[in-house]
């Protein structure tokens, strides 16, 4: 759980911490090592334009990892970043309205409950919004703030959100299993969902959701656009 958490946490850090530092100016300062002879070694001396595409590239990191807990999120139903808070809400009391139903008349054992299927209806709804303003809008950020001659790369780094968030879904679900089933529980996912708590489940999704959409607020200010000629 550690290590998937970990993934947009160290790119996050790595991004502030190599831009503030100005780690990379340092390729572009032309020094007696940078020659072979007579000749500019292109492997240890960069050109300015080099070193601000990589800047360029670094500072599009935070963006791109915050983008992962959201990717998280709607592949768990297979499934704008505040919307999944509400649809993870939204979930949330459904599950609880249906175990009550559950409850109520003892249908702990019953495959289908008299429930219409209509109710996810909402909650569908709003992961279908989210991913509508979240995904384009994340593609066309990267492709405007990324340099000239690596759009098409830093487009694809916009999809690995995807990847990364059902990798890092896949590790949630097994940490909340392992936990929740200690002593002998059944835990909150056990195969019969009837005898467990699902919307446990729902509820520190939209948790993670909130604390997601918190630090991407706080990147978006910290954030500096690439300036474009003839824009101001």
């Amino acid at each position: 759980m550690g290590l998937g958490f970990g993934i947009p946490a160290a790119a996050m850090v790595v991004a502030v911490v190599f831009f503030f530092a100005g780690f990379f100016d340092k390729a572009a300062v032309e020094t007696q090592n940078d020659y072979i002879g007579e000749s500019i070694n292109s492997w240890s001396l960069c050109t300015v334009t080099q070193v601000e595409e990589l800047k360029s590239v670094i500072r599009l990191l935070p963006v791109w990892a915050s983008g992962i807990v959201f990717a998280t999120v709607y592949s768990q139903m297979n499934t704008i970043l505040v919307m999944p808070i509400f649809a993870m809400i939204t979930a949330g009391i459904l599950e609880v309205v249906r175990l009550g139903i559950v409850q109520k008349n003892n249908f702990y054992d019953l495959e289908s409950i008299p429930m219409s299927i209509f109710w996810q209806v909402p909650e569908y709804f709003l992961v279908g919004c989210a991913e509508v303003f979240t995904f384009v809008g994340q593609l066309e950020f990267f492709y405007d703030q990324a340099p000239d001659a690596m759009r098409s790369l830093c487009s694809a780094l916009s999809l690995t959100t995807v990847a990364l968030g059902n990798y890092l879904s896949t590790v949630l679900v097994i940490a909340v299993t392992k936990i929740t089933t200690r002593d002998g529980k059944l835990g909150w996912i056990p195969d019969n969902l009837n005898r467990g708590h699902l919307d446990y489940f729902f509820w520190l999704l939209a948790i993670l959701s909130l604390l997601n959409f918190l630090l991407y607020i706080w990147i978006a200010r910290w954030y500096t656009y690439k300036k474009v000629v003839g824009h101001p």
